[in-house]
């Protein structure tokens, strides 16, 4: 497992619809090393932090196997890295591999994973497509954030290195699936209940769960 892209970007303002729209989506590879701190990576910041970035969302994680899927997908379009906004493009780590609650070190830092990513509409912004969002979160090939639990130096090809496991820790996709399924089995349930015991988990999804699993019973 390891990085295979290192991105940052600033935001910018880009016209959408007829309105101007400031967003940080538009990311560019950059080489060398890149402090990572508590809230992002140096050189790096989000447009709309209502919404993006903060403690549980400091990094932006897609796994590069998920380009093949997206060049079938979108044939004709050009796939730079970065083009889904990520800050590490990752090679071997994906949300079925990731789950909530994992420790891992990278370069001189240490990150958690917290949650999948949803996406907004400026994913459709980035790709001019009214659809993409839709698309994107069907796909169930949305990516997943790290919280910094210790800051450091990262760089392009360093190792993620799995360092310790919740006992209770979910699948990033399985968490995905459960965000937008409308109905949950007892296994899905099952599954919840151990998510909700993950402390990396944020306040906000435990309680979109908890109300989730209120309205079924």
């Amino acid at each position: 497992m390891k990085i295979v892209s290192l991105n940052t970007g600033l935001p910018r303002e880009v016209l959408w619809r007829g309105r101007t729209v400031t967003t940080g989506i538009f990311k560019q590879p950059v080489e060398g090393r890149i402090a990572l701190r508590k809230f992002n990576l140096d050189g790096d910041c989000q447009a709309d932090l209502s919404v993006h970035g903060g403690l549980h969302k400091a990094v932006y994680c897609y796994p590069l196997e998920h380009y093949d899927y997206w060049t079938k997908e979108l044939p004709g379009r050009e796939l730079p890295m970065a083009i889904f906004g990520e800050n590490f493009t990752t090679q071997g780590l994906s949300g079925d591999s990731a789950h909530l609650g994992d420790q891992f070190s990278v370069g001189t830092a240490e990150v958690v994973v917290t949650q999948p990513r949803l996406p907004c509409y400026k994913l459709g912004v980035r790709f001019q497509a009214d659809d993409m969002v839709k698309r994107f979160l069907a796909s169930a090939r949305t990516g997943f954030y790290f919280a910094v639990t210790r800051e450091g130096e990262v760089g392009a090809g360093d190792e993620i290195e799995l360092i310790a496991r919740d006992p209770n820790a979910v699948p990033v996709s399985e968490i995905t699936r459960l965000y937008v399924a409308r109905r949950y089995s007892d296994p899905d349930l099952a599954l919840l209940a151990r998510a909700l015991r993950v402390a990396a988990l944020p306040e906000s999804w435990k309680q979109y769960f908890q109300e989730r699993i209120g309205e079924m019973s």
